[in-house]
C-alpha cells in the first residue's frame, strides 16, 4: 500500500469518529495530524512509520472523543481527582478545602479540581445546598447543565431536574447566574429562585423561612427532627413552653440551637455521635 493510500485510509477513520463539535475544529484537527505526518517525504518506504502514524492517530482519536464529548462547562474539571458522590439516602455534609459546606442531597455528585483553593469551580449533577466562605480574590462558581452560578460569599441551592431543568434558590447574599450562549445576567436577591428550562429563564420569589407562631418548643423539636436529623431532649417543665421565631430553612442547626439556649436561658450539649441535643 503507498503513502497516499495508508493517508486516504487513515482520513476515513477520522471522518467517521461521531463528536458533537463542529467540522470546521475537526477538520483543523485533521489538518495538523497530516501535517506533521505526511509533510517529510522519505525516499524508502517503511512500514514502521504507519504504524507509528495509526498509533498517533488513534491516541489522538481518544484525545478528541474526550475534548469533543465533553461539555464546555467542563473545561477545567475533566482531570480532576476530586469526585464526590453521595449514593446514601440522607444528605451528607461536605467541607471544600476553602471551608466552604455543602449538603449534598442523596444520588448527587460534586466534582472539582485538585487547586480549588485558587479554582473555585464545582460541577454538580443533583441537588446541593452550598454555605460559601467568602473570597473576592476567587469568585465560586457552579456548573450544572447549561447553568453558571458565581457567588462571592452567600448561601444558596441548586437543584437539577433530570438533565433538563435548574433552579437556584438564594437564601442569603447574592449571585450571578449566566446561561450557556446567553449574554443576559440575572442578579438574584435573597428569596429569589431562578428557573431555566426548555432554553427559557425566569426569575420568581419562593419562602425561604419557617415560621414558628406561638408554636410548643415541641413543635420545633420536630423540624429540627425532620430537616437535621438530631434528637432534641428538653426539661419537662418547657415542653408546653410556647416560641414564636422566624427561621431561615438552611440555616446552620448550631444557630437554631443558640437561638433556643438564649431565649430560654439553658444550656446546651450535641452529641454528633447519637445526633441527640440535650438542653439543661
Amino acid at each position: 500500500m503507498d503513502e497516499k493510500k495508508i493517508e486516504e485510509e487513515l482520513k476515513k477513520i477520522w471522518d467517521e469518529i461521531p463528536v458533537s463539535h463542529s467540522d470546521i475544529e475537526k477538520k483543523a484537527c485533521w489538518e495538523e495530524f497530516q501535517a506533521k505526518t505526511f509533510a517529510v517525504k522519505k525516499p524508502k518506504f517503511k512500514v514502521w512509520r504507519y504504524v507509528a502514524a495509526a498509533s498517533v492517530l488513534l491516541f489522538m482519536l481518544i484525545g478528541t472523543g474526550i475534548y469533543f464529548n465533553r461539555s464546555p462547562l467542563q473545561d477545567n474539571f475533566y482531570l480532576a481527582s476530586n469526585v464526590i458522590e453521595n449514593t446514601s439516602l440522607k444528605t451528607q455534609t461536605v467541607y471544600l478545602p476553602d471551608s466552604s459546606r455543602v449538603r449534598l442531597s442523596s444520588h448527587s455528585t460534586i466534582t472539582y479540581s485538585n487547586n480549588f483553593e485558587n479554582n473555585r469551580k464545582i460541577i454538580l449533577e443533583g441537588e446541593a445546598y452550598f454555605k460559601v466562605i467568602k473570597d473576592k480574590k476567587h469568585p465560586f462558581q457552579v456548573f450544572c447543565n447549561q447553568t453558571t452560578t458565581t457567588v462571592l460569599g452567600t448561601s444558596f441551592t441548586v437543584k437539577e431536574y433530570n438533565k433538563k431543568e435548574v433552579s437556584v434558590e438564594l437564601y442569603e447574599g447574592s449571585v450571578q447566574m449566566n446561561v450557556k450562549d446567553q449574554n443576559k445576567k440575572w442578579i438574584l436577591k435573597p428569596g429569589e429562585k431562578f428557573i431555566y428550562e426548555n432554553n427559557i429563564a425566569e426569575v420568581s420569589l419562593f419562602n425561604r423561612f419557617t415560621d414558628f407562631d406561638n408554636e410548643k418548643l415541641s413543635v420545633v423539636s420536630d423540624y429540627i427532627i425532620a430537616n437535621y436529623g438530631y434528637k432534641m431532649a428538653i426539661p419537662q417543665e418547657y415542653n408546653n413552653q410556647r416560641i414564636t421565631v422566624r427561621i431561615n430553612k438552611k440555616e446552620d442547626l448550631k444557630t437554631i440551637v443558640q437561638l433556643i439556649s438564649e431565649m430560654y436561658n439553658l444550656k446546651f450539649e450535641i452529641n454528633e455521635e447519637l445526633k441527640q441535643i440535650t438542653f439543661r
